[in-house]
C-alpha cells in the first residue's frame, strides 16, 4: 500500500511539473542541428525593435548555428536596402525584414514559405494577417507583431478641471476625448492658443510615414487614394479638405515646425517630452511612454482611445491605419531551411510573448490570451484598456494601405507634394493634382490601365 501511495505521489508530482511546463510560453525552431551554419539577417532596428534580438543566443546555443545581423536599420532604410540589393543581385543574407505594406513589391525576390511552415505551425497566427501576406497562393512572410494607430492623449490636460472649465467657457463644449476630426482640431487649437501645450497634435511628416498619416485621415473622412480602377482619387474634395487641414495646422503652430523632418522616433520623442497634447500613435511605443526613466513628462499621464472619425463626409469611419512587421526568406538565401528555423524561433510563442510585454500587439492567439491575463492583474488600469481598445480596432478598424507593389513608389511621389502643401509652397489642390498626374503615369507604366 505504501508503495502504491508513493507511486501515486510521484505520478501527481510529475503531472504537475508537466502542467507547469505546458503553461509556460514555448520556444520553437530549436530541434534541428544547424552546427556550422551561419544565418545572416537584414532587419529593422531602433526603438523597441531590437529587444527581440537579445534572445538569439538561445537559438544559437540550442541549434549550433551562428546568427549574424548584417543590417540593422529603421523601416524606411531597410526597405531601401532590400530594394537595392534585390535589383543588383547583392543579397547575401538569409532572413529579411518584411511588412504587410511592403511585401507586394518584393515577391519576385522572395521564397514562398508554404513548404517551410506546416499548417499546425501557422495555426496560431492571425488568419487576416496571413491572408494579407499570401499572394497568388504563396505565403511570403511570417508575422512578428501587428500594430494599429490609437489616439494617445495627455490625461493631465483632459482631466484637469480648470482646463476643462476654460474650454467649456471658450467653446461651449465639454472637454472630452475627441471622437471626430473636427473636435480634435478645435481642442488642439485651444491647447496651443492658451499655452497649455507647446504643440497640439503630433505626427511624422516625411516619407511613407507622412503618406500613411494622410491616408488615415483621408479614409477616416470617407475618401480613398484610388478608385476601383486604380485611378488616383485623393485629389478630390475630401483629399483637399484633409491637405488644407494639415497646412493650417503647420501654419498655426498646431504641429511642430520641424514636422516635415520627423520620422517615427522623433515624432514619439515629442509626445514623450510632453510637447504634444494628442496624437495617433502605434501601440508599440506603449512601454516606452510608460517608462518613468524614459518619459517622465507623460509616464502614467496619458490615455488611449479608439481613433477618431474623420470629417463628416459620406463614409466617414474611425481611423485605423494598420499593418504587421514580419520576416521573409530571400530567394537568394544560401540556407533557407536554417533561415526558416530562425524565423520559427523569432516568431515563437515565447519570443512573441516577451515582445508583447514591451507593448507590441501580438499576432498569435496564444500570446493574446497570455497578455490579457497579465493585464487583468497588472495593477495598471491602462494596461487592460490598451488591450481592449486594440482588440476593437483590430477587429473593426484595421485598415492596411493598398496592397500593391507600387505602394512605396507611389508614396515617394506623393509625400514630397504633400510636404510642399504643408510648407505653403503649393496650394492643396495644386499639390494633390500634381501628385495625381505623376501617380497616373506610374500606374499606367505598371500596367494597371
Amino acid at each position: 500500500m505504501r508503495k502504491l501511495s508513493l507511486f501515486i505521489s510521484i505520478l501527481i508530482a510529475f503531472s504537475l511539473a508537466v502542467l507547469v511546463t505546458a503553461q509556460e510560453p514555448q520556444y520553437a525552431g530549436l530541434d534541428k542541428d544547424l552546427s556550422g551554419i551561419t544565418i545572416r539577417m537584414a532587419t529593422i532596428g531602433g526603438g523597441q525593435y531590437e529587444a527581440m534580438y537579445d534572445s538569439i543566443p538561445v537559438f544559437e546555443e540550442a541549434t549550433g548555428a551562428k546568427v549574424e545581423i548584417v543590417a540593422l536599420l529603421d523601416g524606411f532604410a531597410i526597405d531601401q536596402k532590400l530594394k537595392v540589393d534585390f535589383a543588383t543581385n547583392a543579397v547575401d543574407y538569409d532572413v529579411a525584414w518584411d511588412h504587410t505594406s511592403f511585401v507586394a513589391q518584393y515577391t519576385d525576390f522572395l521564397l514562398p514559405l508554404n513548404d517551410y511552415f506546416s499548417e499546425a505551425e501557422l495555426s496560431a497566427f492571425s488568419p487576416a494577417i496571413l491572408d494579407a501576406a499570401t499572394i497568388d497562393g504563396n505565403l511570403y512572410l511570417i508575422p512578428r507583431h501587428a500594430d494599429v494607430s490609437a489616439l494617445h492623449y495627455r490625461t493631465d490636460l483632459y482631466e484637469n478641471a480648470d482646463i476643462a472649465a476654460a474650454y467649456q467657457a471658450e467653446t461651449g463644449a465639454a472637454l472630452e476625448v475627441p471622437t471626430t476630426l473636427s473636435e480634435l482640431d478645435r481642442q488642439m487649437r485651444f491647447f496651443v492658443t492658451n499655452g497649455y501645450s507647446k504643440q497640439g497634435y503630433g505626427m511624422a511628416g516625411k516619407e511613407e510615414a507622412l503618406t500613411g498619416r494622410f491616408y488615415e485621415l483621408l479614409f477616416a473622412s470617407g475618401g480613398a487614394l484610388f478608385d476601383e480602377n486604380y485611378e488616383p482619387s485623393f485629389n478630390n474634395e475630401v483629399g483637399v479638405q484633409v491637405a488644407e487641414l494639415l497646412r493650417s495646422w503647420y501654419e498655426d503652430g498646431i504641429i511642430a515646425a520641424d514636422t516635415t523632418s520627423l520620422l517615427w522616433d522623433g515624432d514619439a520623442a515629442a509626445f514623450c517630452n510632453g510637447d504634444v497634447a494628442a496624437k495617433l500613435e502605434w501601440y508599440g511605443w506603449y512601454s516606452y511612454f510608460q517608462g518613468a526613466e524614459n518619459c517622465p513628462a507623460v509616464a502614467g499621464k496619458f490615455g488611449l482611445a479608439r481613433g477618431f472619425s474623420g470629417f463628416d463626409n459620406s463614409g466617414a469611419r474611425p481611423t485605423g491605419w494598420a499593418g504587421a512587421h514580419a520576416f521573409s526568406i530571400p530567394a537568394a538565401s544560401q540556407n533557407p531551411e536554417a533561415a526558416a528555423e530562425l524565423i520559427k524561433f523569432l516568431t515563437s510563442e515565447r519570443v512573441a510573448y516577451e515582445e508583447a510585454q514591451l507593448g507590441f500587439l501580438p499576432v498569435r492567439d496564444d500570446v493574446w490570451d497570455r497578455i490579457i491575463t497579465d493585464a487583468e492583474s497588472s495593477g495598471v488600469a491602462l494596461d487592460k484598456v490598451r488591450l481592449e481598445t486594440a482588440r476593437i480596432q483590430i477587429s473593426e478598424d484595421f485598415k492596411t494601405p493598398p496592397l500593391i507593389a507600387e505602394w512605396i513608389p507611389f508614396s515617394n511621389i506623393f509625400y514630397p507634394q504633400l510636404q510642399a502643401i504643408i510648407l505653403g509652397d503649393k496650394t492643396a489642390q495644386q499639390g494633390l493634382d500634381d501628385a495625381a498626374a505623376e501617380t497616373k503615369t506610374l500606374m499606367a507604366e505598371a500596367g494597371y490601365y
